[in-house]
């Protein structure tokens, strides 16, 4: 990676122009399907965060804008230097997927067995199906429809909301796990039926998500005109370096108060074991998963070896869901064979903090509608099947055949 000064905003706008995205666009039904990711969109060739002359898009679904900036003018804002500018996209992120692991448990607990009756470990209503539910919903509203106003104020805050908090808010690998639970017990029309509902209702959440902000801008458009104001895009951001500093310096702060209460809640509560453990422990180690799926964004859109081959399918969602899920099943088998009390804590904390962050729904519901929309909708059914069935596939091999052969005893 060409190494690139803290002032040179032009080159590093010109490094990211003249690159393999030059020959994605030969193919305009490939260029369509390999931007419909949210980290990818504003990463588009590398992890490199962008300078703020390239920091907007025409549209949340596109790259177009920062492929093609080429402008000349002066760049008044001052970047910072190269690696505390990745240091402000991952300490944001970090906060935000901690906060996403947080809302993924409340989630849990609001609709599951405890509250609500609407959820369960023994239906095809699996307890991470609202909160999958929930994320695509506001992905459409704030990874779609108003990506490109948040962007306009800060992309560090649009990074830190769809990648950060959406994507750790849902969560692929414990969908799978929970299927893979009901075909060990031998319900495999169960676990049949919570992918197809699954993906179902995932796929409407977003479409509804995306209508109604739709509908809510165009109120908001409405409300401007007749009040006598011209349009409603938001101009102000925080690019300039002393707003950055201060951003980052608030996020640093809030990271550290995180983890340091999870810290000492995990130390209080691990020796008793239970959901409280294994919740402050996943909030700890939750912003690694983040980590990870946000550098595994740049293979999304570039396709196989230097030809590119299948590049509509956006690789780097596609691993981190299908390696998640897979870690989240041998850790599962791991647990069945050890069988303590602080392995299960341990076990449990990772699973759902660590490999619920690096999976998401919300990325792939995303990418899954922006296929549906394209002018190949069936590659959305490919790229849908593709993810499960190799995730299932693999999961069967990795913690059912463990459990039939050592005849663990399995409660679901």
């Amino acid at each position: 990676m060409e190494r690139i000064s803290s002032g040179g905003s032009s080159i590093r706008r010109r490094s990211l122009s003249i690159s393999s995205h030059i020959s994605h666009h030969t193919d305009n039904d490939d260029a369509e399907c390999e931007s419909v990711s949210e980290e990818h969109r504003l990463h588009p060739n590398s992890v490199m965060p962008l300078p703020p002359a390239a920091r907007t898009s025409t549209s949340p679904l596109s790259t177009d804008a920062i492929v093609g900036s080429q402008d000349t003018k002066h760049d008044p804002h001052k970047c910072l230097p190269v690696l505390l500018d990745y240091a402000s996209f991952m300490v944001p992120l970090a906060v935000f997927g901690i906060l996403g692991v947080f809302s993924r448990y409340l989630l849990q607990k609001l609709f599951g067995p405890g509250v609500a009756h609407v959820t369960s470990d023994q239906s095809i209503l699996y307890v991470d199906l609202p909160s999958n539910m929930i994320g695509s919903f506001l992905m459409g509203w704030f990874g779609v429809v108003f990506k490109g106003d948040i962007i306009n104020v800060s992309e560090h805050l649009a990074v830190a909301i769809t990648t950060g908090y959406l994507g750790s808010l849902t969560t692929f690998s414990g969908w799978n796990q929970k299927m893979l639970e009901l075909s060990v017990s031998g319900h495999w029309l169960f676990a049949a039926l919570g992918f197809l509902v699954g993906i179902f209702l995932v796929g409407y959440s977003i479409i509804f998500g995306i209508e109604t902000a739709k509908g809510f801008r165009w109120l908001l458009h409405r409300l401007n005109i007749s009040s006598g104001k011209e349009g409603s895009k938001i101009n102000c951001n925080v690019y300039s370096y002393r707003c950055q500093l201060i951003v980052m310096a608030i996020s640093v702060v809030a990271l550290g108060i995180l983890w340091g209460v999870s810290g000492v809640l995990v130390k209080a509560e691990f020796k008793n074991g239970g959901n409280a453990a294994q919740l402050w422990f996943a909030c700890m180690v939750g912003p690694i998963g983040v980590w990870i799926r946000w550098f595994l964004a740049r293979l999304n859109g570039r396709g196989l070896g230097k030809a590119g081959l299948v590049k509509w399918i956006p690789f780097g969602t596609l691993i981190a869901n299908v390696s998640a899920a897979c870690i989240m099943a041998a850790l599962s088998s791991v647990k069945n064979a050890v069988n303590t009390r602080d392995c299960d804590t341990v076990v449990a904390g990772i699973q759902f903090g660590l490999m619920g962050c690096l999976s998401t729904v919300s990325t792939f519901a995303a990418e899954f509608n922006a296929m549906r929309e394209s002018s190949r909708p069936m590659r959305a059914y490919a790229y849908a099947a593709i993810t499960v069935l190799v995730s299932f596939a693999l999961g069967i091999l990795i913690y059912c055949i463990p459990v039939w052969t050592k005849g663990f005893d399995i409660d679901t």
